[in-house]
């Protein structure tokens, strides 16, 4: 629910005196660009929050800035498009996924396996994860990977190990035993 929207008024006991009547006059062009970007409305709202949380977190920053509309809808902008490459990601993920179930005998792809390992891949912490990804899904060396993710070629081993003996222990790491995660 959009408070500016419903014609309530932001909570401005606590907040510097710019802030509201910033608020009031961005929300709408930033809502409105996103819900024009993304082409739904709950997830442009969704996006237009999280910017001015971002830009309540950064407000001192933010009030000296020549063009501070500006930065709230590049803020709002990158938020979108990290959300697209996130959905990008997952998509492929997916069918990645079910590609390699239906290679197996039947030809039926596992449905039962891809949601286990969606589960056991969401407990996994961040880092692994995202190794996992670029590693296995996307492909990627481990000099790739390390590069993606800022961090040295033996920590991207290491969380492989990590990551594919959590999917061992799931009984999932069929394909990536062959890999060479050392």
């Amino acid at each position: 629910m959009r408070l500016y929207e419903q014609g309530k008024e932001p909570e401005t006991s606590e907040a510097p005196g710019g802030l509201a009547a910033f608020y009031r006059q961005q929300y709408p062009r930033v809502y409105g660009a996103l819900a024009l970007y993304v082409g739904d409305g709950l997830v442009a709202e969704e996006l237009a929050q999280e910017a001015f949380v971002r830009t309540c977190q950064h407000w001192h920053k933010v009030e000296t800035m020549a063009a501070p509309g500006a930065w709230v809808h590049r803020v709002a902008m990158n938020l979108a498009q990290s959300r697209f490459r996130r959905h990008r990601v997952e998509r492929r993920v997916e069918r990645q996924v079910a590609e390699r179930a239906a290679e197996r005998p039947g030809g039926r792809p596992d449905a039962a396996d891809a949601l286990t390992l969606r589960a056991v891949l969401a407990t996994l912490p961040e880092r692994e994860r995202a190794v996992l990804a670029l590693r296995y899904y996307s492909g990627l060396s481990v000099a790739e990977t390390a590069a993606a993710l800022r961090c040295p070629e033996g920590t991207v081993k290491t969380l492989a190990r990590r990551g594919v003996g959590h999917l061992r222990e799931a009984g999932l790491a069929d394909e990536m035993e062959a890999a060479d995660v050392r």
